[in-house]
């Protein structure tokens, strides 16, 4: 079994973010989400308009997604490719070049994003 794992926020679930866990599932058998909380994203000067419990139900309700887990700090990457046997490290290609280093644990893949949306963009938008 091909076991891949990402990251991220998924605030305001957008049809970018079904692309990204489409596109990284068939790398796989297996798609583990890690979901940034709310915790970590206050650390990195981020708000979420949805708690992590209500990002991670909807990422949870995803055919494409298999397991949700916390993330809770960026040195974590390394340990979660270790702990659960990760064959494919697939990130946003805005990330490109970031995680290079976990290439002698698993492949690293970074995905084009879906140029025309974003949670940034729909926060933009509504003024939020």
């Amino acid at each position: 079994m091909q076991r891949v794992i990402t990251y991220g926020t998924f605030d305001l679930l957008h049809y970018g973010h079904i692309n990204l866990l489409k596109r990284a599932k068939e790398f796989g058998d297996y798609l583990i989400v890690a979901l940034s909380t709310d915790e970590f994203n206050a650390g990195k000067g981020k708000k979420s308009y949805f708690p992590y419990e209500k990002r991670k139900q909807l990422l949870e309700a995803l055919r494409y997604v298999d397991l949700v887990i916390p993330e809770e700090t960026w040195e974590q990457k390394r340990s979660d490719v270790e702990l659960y046997h990760i064959d494919h490290f697939v990130m946003g290609s805005d990330w490109k070049g970031k995680f290079d280093d976990l290439s002698d644990l698993c492949e690293v893949h970074y995905l084009p994003r879906t140029p025309e949306i974003s949670t940034t963009k729909i926060k933009r938008d509504l003024k939020i």
